[in-house]
């Protein structure tokens, strides 16, 4: 069995551990060959080269300043971010890999700069102020313990003397902190992994029983019956009204479903990974064939990067590890890592796919989480080697409409189009509002063009200050939608958490159908004429959009479509009726029978940091006795 075969290929190391180098004398360089990695392994060299080129060009150097010098300085954020050190194993993988001195010269800086966010009893903080949030010392606890498991031997005696010294209060400190109860669920099952890979490394066996037991309760925070993890909130299993768990996509294929993997890997357990086979399945019905996550509806969607998540890690550990279970998670990894080097600008990963085109500068947080796991992936040649993009996932070949009960989310696809309709009702921390919910269409996505709509938050608000970048120019929600506002008080379909779906698909045509009320921010109905009846309907070629409403007074009442479009696309409108938004290779016609306006922009485009899009915000009023509107969207072929 391919398993197998994997475990016993690990066995080879004296530690036990996933994968390593080849061995090799203590000091010396395993410089690697490229021309001996496939298509995706060297797809990850190239961008993880990149990454840490741009990494090193925004060191600080400024040894008249202690608490800053050695770290990463994030010009988008104008600050540094306390989860630097995480970069420490993404140099170390380049120094040995290379063999080219500035990148140890730069992990070696790096961690001297960490004693700057060093916490209480062996943590770390997430920011230079000691009274802040020290579990993600779960996080850099791995990322440094790869670096020394796999390239500690580029190290003189004395530095890795101390960096295991230093290691070992870490994991110390998440031992003696985390419990079953521990903050989010992501937190909890990284620390599974970092504990049997450390109690491994450091032959601790305290560590190692730890582990075992956290394992113990992954079947417990499964969904049925697609397996989705959730805990993703506090309480983790407080249920919505719906009775609904928190769950977050981004969150648990970029980070929970590494740390479970990874340790099911090493433990060859079969069992686990077998239910883990299932989870990634129900996860991998996320991913759009561009390879981003859909994370349109999720409980922590205020991080959603179109690629994943804001400060999550990057999911091709475990898809790419477990791509001999089924070759789609492999290509999964593929098209993962495709996206974030179509997002890298100025050798940054930026948050999404417009931050150049609008001029928004990429936070470096986003770079050195991701970076550490194609680190991962280069330092696990022959358990990555299988990797393809031969085997498509699923939303590229499926069709029809599946329904997520345990989301209260439907995907659709119908020729070219995937849609995403949510009526999710989980709110993060029972408060702050997210726009994948009051049956919004919250992704519209084509072949030829791509995204066309996704859900932003409904107001951009900065849950996690430290960890979100401020949003540049208007706050202007982007997810399509009906709204009124009544003294100057906002009220849309995307505020409703008791609104209803159906659907039906006959004659090759999908029928999204949903009734909703017009819902301001604090769960309040409009008082007159709130209800509100959509349908987003699909056939092969276009997809229709329709609204309907009670009243017949002009009383404001507006379908609001901000279309994906980014600066530079020529708009052309041919009537008051028809847009038609001209990208590189086709043409974008939208057509309503009212008039459309587009709404004035300080900019060519209105951006929003959720997922780090540009549109083109499209208005269409009822005018008083219209009771409904109708808008079509079409995509053609530029004349050549």
């Amino acid at each position: 069995m391919k398993r197998r075969s994997f475990i016993q290929l690990s066995a080879l190391s004296s530690l036990g551990l996933l994968f390593p180098l080849h061995s090799c004398n203590s000091g010396s360089h395993k410089i690697i060959n490229l021309e001996e990695l496939t298509a995706f392994q060297k797809q990850s060299f190239d961008l993880l080269k990149t990454w840490c080129d741009a990494m090193i060009r925004d060191q600080v150097n400024d040894k008249n300043n202690p608490i800053t010098n050695g770290t990463l300085y994030c010009h988008a954020c104008k600050t540094v971010h306390g989860r630097a050190n995480d970069a420490v194993y993404p140099f170390m993988y380049m120094a040995d890999a290379t063999g080219e001195k500035k990148y140890l010269d730069a992990a070696l800086k790096l961690l001297d700069w960490s004693v700057n966010v060093d916490g209480p009893k062996g943590s770390w903080t997430n920011d230079i102020n000691p009274k802040s949030w020290n579990g993600i010392t779960v996080f850099g606890a791995i990322a440094l313990g790869e670096a020394l498991h796999h390239h500690g031997h580029i190290l003189s005696k004395e530095d890795k003397a101390k960096w295991d010294a230093r290691l070992k209060e870490a994991i110390e400190f998440v031992y003696n902190r985390f419990d079953m109860h521990f903050s989010h669920i992501n937190y909890r099952f990284t620390a599974v992994y970092a504990l049997y890979f450390l109690g491994t490394y450091f032959n601790e066996e305290k560590y190692i029983k730890r582990s075992d037991e956290f394992s113990a309760f992954i079947p417990d925070y499964l969904t049925e019956p697609n397996k989705l993890i959730f805990g993703e909130d506090k309480p983790d299993n407080d249920k919505s009204a719906k009775g609904l768990y928190p769950i977050d996509i981004g969150y648990n294929v970029e980070e929970t479903l590494n740390g479970v993997v990874q340790y099911a890997i090493l433990k060859n357990d079969e069992k686990l990974l077998d239910l883990l086979t299932e989870s990634m399945n129900g996860h991998l019905e996320f991913m759009l064939p561009d390879g981003a996550w859909d994370n349109s509806f999720g409980t922590r969607q205020n991080k959603w990067s179109y690629w994943g998540s804001r400060t999550t890690d990057g999911c091709q550990p475990a898809f790419a590890l477990m791509a001999d279970r089924n070759p789609a998670f492999g290509t999964a990894a593929f098209l993962s890592t495709e996206l974030l080097a179509r997002c890298t600008v100025n050798g940054l990963l930026a948050g999404g796919l417009h931050y150049e085109s609008h001029g928004v500068k990429p936070c470096i947080h986003h770079t050195f989480s991701h970076a550490k796991n194609l680190a991962f992936v280069l330092d696990n040649l022959e358990a990555t080697k299988s990797v393809t993009k031969e085997t498509p996932v699923p939303r590229t070949v499926n069709d029809g409409v599946k329904h997520f009960p345990e989301l209260d989310v439907w995907l659709g696809a119908r020729g070219p189009w995937k849609s995403t309709v949510s009526t999710y009702d989980q709110i993060w921390k029972k408060k702050y509002s997210v726009a994948g919910t009051g049956g919004a269409l919250s992704v519209l996505w084509h072949d030829k063009v791509g995204p066309l709509f996704t859900a932003s938050m409904a107001e951009y608000l900065m849950v996690e200050p430290n960890n979100q970048q401020p949003q540049p120019g208007i706050d202007f929600c982007i997810t399509p939608r009906v709204e009124r506002f009544e003294n100057d008080i906002w009220f849309t379909n995307i505020h409703d958490l008791k609104a209803k779906v159906a659907f039906s698909d006959t004659n090759g045509i999908i029928d999204f159908s949903v009734d909703a009320n017009l819902t301001n921010r604090e769960k309040e109905v409009v008082a007159n004429n709130s209800q509100i009846h959509l349908n987003y309907i699909f056939d092969k070629e276009s997809a229709t959009i329709k609204a309907k409403r009670t009243s017949i007074e002009a009383n404001g009442d507006t379908l609001v479509l901000p279309i994906i479009s980014k600066t530079g696309e020529k708009i052309v409108q041919s009537s008051g009726n028809t847009i038609e938004i001209h990208k590189k290779e086709v043409i974008v016609k939208v057509t309503s029978n009212i008039a459309i306006k587009i709404k004035k922009m300080q900019k060519e485009r209105i951006f929003n940091q959720v997922p780090g899009m540009e549109v083109l915000p499209l208005l269409i009023s009822f005018p008083k006795g219209i009771t409904e509107i109708s808008c079509a969207i079409e995509v053609f072929k530029k004349n050549t």
